[in-house]
């Protein structure tokens, strides 16, 4: 009995050891934003190790990560970069240039250039929009481009088994292709809605879709104060414009104000980071349904 016990002690161990092996093996993937997080899980599996490394609440476009952070960060085998002027922070820091991949260098001639603007918000410091449209993903045809990248840069660092990663990939490029097929259908017919943005991160959604927005330059989730709700009156007499798109839920009395200005509202997070429990396609396709409603909501107001 002793002995029985012993070898199912040492089977055991011999076990934990070998699972120790293997995750310390498994390819470390940093994503600058969380879509390209889903892409590297799905394209390298249960095995891989994908990180997303800013905080919930935090805005990874204007994320700064600590000294600790950028260790960790320039541990990884591959960096996966969103490129559109995406996370500045990447460019201020050191990083190894053999492990950084530009998701978007191969789709650069379908970006959207965009004025440059300098601005705060709240105590985050002051940023610039520089001039180059970067919510890339909110396209599913440049969502898939981006997933393309990414594998080749899985297959060419040999993180992971090439076929696995192709069948992968063309599991995925379908998804996106069915989401992108879901959009159209159900934002057909919405060209005559114009909407308003609470902050301007929707330009290849509007141009993918059809959909005519302008944008204002509010705090994500914040109730706007007199002035801005003067401003959103000016661009509402300027534009015609029937719903406003929040880019995080604002406080009930924020919704009122709203409300009394004539529009219908919906939150559509720009899902650089996650929605909730939802991965990134089930919550743009949520996202996308909610749009839809508020338009109809408008249209029979």
């Amino acid at each position: 009995m002793r002995l029985k016990i012993c070898v199912a002690a040492l089977l055991a161990t011999l076990l934990l050891a070998a699972r120790a092996v293997s995750a310390e093996e498994a390819p470390r993937v940093i994503a600058v934003n969380h879509p390209l997080q889903v892409m590297a899980e799905r394209l390298l599996g249960d095995g891989a190790n994908v990180d997303f490394p800013v905080p919930d609440g935090v805005d990874p476009s204007f994320w700064r990560p600590s000294i600790a952070d950028i260790s960790a960060i320039q541990a990884a085998d591959l960096i996966l970069l969103n490129g559109a002027g995406f996370a500045s922070w990447t460019t201020q820091v050191s990083l190894p240039r053999s492990k950084l991949v530009n998701t978007t260098r191969g789709i650069e001639d379908t970006l959207i250039a965009t004025e440059t603007i300098t601005h705060s918000h709240g105590d985050g410091g002051t940023h610039s929009h520089d001039g180059t449209a970067s919510f890339t993903w909110l396209d599913p045809r440049l969502a898939q481009a981006q997933a393309q990248a990414v594998a080749a840069a899985l297959k060419a660092r040999g993180l992971g088994d090439a076929s696995e990663i192709d069948a992968r990939l063309a599991a995925l490029s379908d998804d996106l292709a069915a989401l992108d097929g879901l959009a159209r259908d159900t934002l057909s017919g919405l060209s005559d809605t114009v909407f308003i943005t609470t902050h301007p991160r929707y330009q290849y959604l509007a141009r993918a879709y059809g959909l005519t927005i302008f944008s204002l330059e509010w705090d994500a989730g914040a109730a706007p104060d007199a002035a801005q709700l003067a401003d959103l009156q000016a661009l509402v007499d300027q534009s015609g414009a029937r719903v406003l798109i929040w880019e995080a839920a604002p406080p009930d009395e924020a919704r009122a104000d709203v409300a009394k200005l004539g529009l219908q509202d919906v939150v559509f997070p720009p899902l650089a980071q996650p929605d909730g429990d939802l991965p990134f396609l089930q919550a743009f396709e949520a996202a996308v349904a909610r749009l839809a409603d508020a338009a109809d909501r408008a249209g029979r107001g």
